[in-house]
């Protein structure tokens, strides 16, 4: 027996595990008490990892397909098969014709992470869509003017804070999200212990609003409105203050006038939110000992995403509670992080901005390199130049997971090659010609480059494979891919390109490459990354701590991290205040009647998206797709808990379980996000038994936050009728 020691890859709380082996057999998955961010926390997803290395629907061998039907091949078979198909297309319609989908998985794959970029700029196609814009955009967007870098992104300093404002968050379900922490119910816990206050804004009484001193249940879609009304209050009764960010801020003498029309009564009615309760919430803010606003999904999908997430760090500057402990911070991030790269010094190359090219058939802008993949289907479906023929999915399933849903799927049968790399057969790759798999997390090094760069406290933490495979790793796929795309063939010399990214990783850092010694792929590559890191550590020194190392609390960042044109914070940017006249319109808007519904999402605490509904450990109890209908609306609806439901939209309609409970406000219905599994063609079995509904049926592709063009999935308009059992009287 022994006992392997790794760090979660299944979701953004990157907790500790201990994984006990006998022989190749995974006997046991546990939390690793040693570790040094973790302390033997744990999740459900986490200890679902011994049912995903052993899950007989996991695919170990590529897949082509002729003539309509699925064929094992081999390797040198499959690239073979992309390279006859991909580099004719680009080259009689040129790399705008192939397009990109990176999901969720992409994130928590170091190979991925370090290799993708080589494929995707050797087809050199403007079409990138990630499942960032579904999400997260907004944020970065934000963060992209404010501090001069879309990954610049403040996260609440949960371990000091006396005060902490919680809006469209659940961290004890997500486990944390654009905010890397495990244990968060513990970290909350901690807050109220040490006499702070903890206070949730949710149209859901969530698990962290049960947690929570105060829970309002917002109206869906107005955040904007009451982040706006805080600011007014605050600054109206001279409670704002920028502290020692005093020198370091542009724009705060414009920030009256913008909030001005944002009075507590004027919003109240479209939040549903007392006055009193928002100049409380307001004044609570500003007299905490530190504090800190954080804003998540809820907040950056819906229809002001990019203004909600921006008046979060208002608050957080206003209140002279950014870049301090307590506050809201800024990461240290061991490797990978733009702007802790201690060799390349502090002045910034050249300005963040957005827009630098927009999507074809819909003008909609670019933002960090990606387009809003609500356009994905416009793109493929609309004929012309530039109309994409070919679209490579990296570790994603949109077919399930982005607006509309079911037009995504029409259109990507449309195509004249599509791709996946992916480690199951779903209701996405299965239109695919060509799926490449990938290792289990068991079988392939582990680093977090992206959510160190977003966690609570600084910390750095590798996992060695815990088992050997025969199967390429997706670095060496990518590279293979990337040969195949800059016309050297399916047969390309793998080590001479990753020699290549070495050499380029290292002259990035200012070093010499042979530092890394015998390293080869993700390892040599993020030790370049650590010696040219601010923690003065190479790879050498993680693996000799296997529990990971602690590298202390979050510390003052600024001024030197902004890489703004003014190197000041610039808190009133034009290219996000501009949308601040559409929001005073929404003022003027109709107050919802007492017969209207809106549908917003759920977190689950065992899912993560639909990449994890094959695993059975994770589709059980609660853990199950319904619709919930508070009581008032079902009675009026005339809907049973436990009878079925019609939900419709402008986009479609589900019929999907009722489950009456008073957790949502009236009005509001919720669906969990990721479910329906019942495509046929698809090779999850446990996930086919559990099929639920997909909620991105009902997703508007039109429905979107102005500025980055990201979905709205909270607060989309829908009507609910009954479904009477069949063979019952109606």
């Amino acid at each position: 027996m022994t006992t392997a020691y790794l760090t979660c890859p299944l979701c953004e709380a990157t907790c500790g595990l201990a994984v006990s082996l006998d022989g190749e057999t995974v006997t046991s998955v546990r939390g690793d008490e040693d570790d040094a961010f973790s302390h033997g926390f744990i999740c459900p997803k986490g200890a679902s990892l011994k049912a995903l290395h052993e899950d007989p629907d996991r695919l170990r061998t590529p897949l082509v397909k002729r003539d309509g039907q699925w064929h094992e091949a081999t390797w040198d078979e499959a690239f073979a098969e992309v390279d006859r198909r991909l580099v004719p297309l680009v080259a009689e319609h040129g790399p705008q014709a192939v397009a990109f989908y990176l999901g969720n998985p992409s994130s928590h794959n170091l190979g991925v992470t370090l290799y993708g970029r080589a494929f995707y700029k050797a087809v050199g196609t403007p079409n990138i869509y990630t499942a960032g814009s579904v999400d997260q955009l907004p944020k970065h967007y934000s963060s992209g003017y404010l501090f001069g870098d879309p990954l610049s992104i403040p996260v609440p300093d949960l371990d000091r804070t006396h005060h902490l404002l919680l809006l469209g968050a659940n961290p004890l379900v997500s486990n944390g999200s654009l905010m890397t922490v495990p244990d968060a119910r513990g970290r909350l816990k901690a807050i109220r212990q040490r006499g702070g206050k903890v206070v949730v804004v949710d149209p859901r009484r969530t698990r962290t609003a049960d947690v929570a001193d105060d829970h309002h249940a917002i109206r869906p879609g107005t955040d904007a409105l009451l982040l706006f009304a805080i600011v007014h209050v605050l600054l109206r009764d001279g409670l704002a203050g920028l502290g020692r960010l005093a020198d370091h801020v542009d724009g705060f003498d414009g920030l009256a006038e913008l909030a001005a029309p944002f009075t507590p009564e004027a919003v109240s009615p479209q939040t549903g939110i007392a006055a009193s309760e928002i100049e409380r919430m307001a004044r609570e803010l500003a007299a905490a000992e530190s504090a800190a606003v954080y804003g998540r999904i809820g907040t950056t999908t819906q229809d002001f995403g990019t203004l909600a997430s921006w008046l979060v760090d208002v608050l957080n500057v206003i209140t002279g509670n950014l870049d301090r402990p307590g506050g809201a911070m800024f990461p240290l991030a061991a490797a990978g992080q733009a702007n802790s790269i201690a060799k390349q010094g502090s002045s910034p190359s050249k300005v963040w901005r957005h827009g630098r090219w927009h999507s074809r058939v819909r003008g909609l802008p670019e933002v960090m390199g990606e387009l809003p993949v609500a356009t994905l289907a416009d793109e493929i479906l609309t004929p012309g130049p530039g109309q994409v023929r070919a679209l490579v999915v990296v570790g994603g399933n949109p077919c399930l997971s982005t607006p509309n849903a079911d037009r995504l799927r029409e259109a990507v049968q449309t195509l004249d090659l599509m791709v996946s790399l992916d480690v199951y057969l779903n209701e996405t790759s299965q239109h695919a010609d060509v799926i490449l798999p990938g290792p289990t997390p068991l079988e392939r090094d582990h680093y977090d480059v992206t959510f160190t760069q977003l966690s609570v406290r600084n910390m750095a933490n590798w996992s060695p494979a815990a088992l050997e495979t025969d199967q390429p790793q997706e670095w060496q796929t990518l590279l293979r891919l990337a040969a195949i795309a800059a016309g050297q063939g399916p047969a390309a010399d793998v080590g001479a390109l990753d020699d290549l990214m070495a050499s380029q990783t290292a002259a990035r850092y200012g070093l010499d490459v042979t530092v890394a010694g015998e390293r080869r792929g993700p390892a040599r590559l993020l030790d370049l990354m650590l010696r040219g890191g601010p923690h003065d550590l190479t790879l050498a020194d993680l693996e000799a701590a296997p529990h990971g190392l602690d590298l202390g609390p979050l510390t003052p960042r600024l001024p030197e991290l902004l890489r703004t044109a003014s190197g000041r914070i610039e808190l009133t940017p034009e290219p996000i205040t501009r949308d601040v006249p559409r929001l005073v319109a929404a003022l003027g808007r109709p107050l919802a009647g007492p017969d209207e519904l809106v549908l917003v999402g759920r977190r689950q605490l065992g899912s993560n998206n639909s990449w994890m509904h094959n695993l059975a450990p994770l589709v059980r109890g609660s853990n199950t797709c319904t619709v919930h209908v508070h009581p008032d609306d079902a009675n009026r609806l005339g809907l049973r808990d436990g009878g079925a439901a019609v939900v419709r939209s402008r986009a479609g309609s589900v019929t999907v379980p009722v489950e009456v409970t008073d957790t949502v406000r009236r009005g509001v219905v919720s669906i969990p996000h990721g479910w329906g599994h019942s495509t046929p063609g698809a090779r999850t079995q446990v996930a086919a038994a559990h099929a639920g509904v997909n909620t991105n049926v009902l997703a508007d592709d039109l429905f979107l936050d102005a500025l980055t063009g990201t979905a709205v999935l909270n607060g989309i308009p829908v009507t609910v009728e009954p479904v009477e059992p069949v063979g019952q009287p109606t």
